[in-house]
């Protein structure tokens, strides 16, 4: 198993939605090791699979709508584990 899986793996990563401007609503995902990863890389492939718009801020990626629903399961696929997402 390579380095960076097993780093996947330990990553504790919170999913939670904000409030924009106007009421919108933006779903949150932080504690994604931004050294270790290609956060923009992340961002782009969730957001092709959601149809949504987002952007990688200070760390995070924020990402347009409530996705809390599927987050889970599309970050699983890219390897990470899933027990240690927590969905607020």
């Amino acid at each position: 198993m390579l380095f960076k899986e097993v780093l996947k793996e330990q990553q504790r990563i919170r999913v939670y939605v904000e409030r924009a401007r106007y009421g919108k609503l933006k779903t949150i995902i932080e504690g994604i090791d931004d050294k270790e990863f290609d956060l923009d890389d992340i961002a782009k492939k969730l957001k092709a699979k959601l149809a949504c718009g987002g952007t990688v801020k200070k760390g995070r990626i924020e990402l347009q709508g409530d996705h809390r629903d599927r987050i889970k399961t599309l970050l699983g696929g890219l390897g990470f584990s899933e027990e240690l997402i927590e969905v607020e």
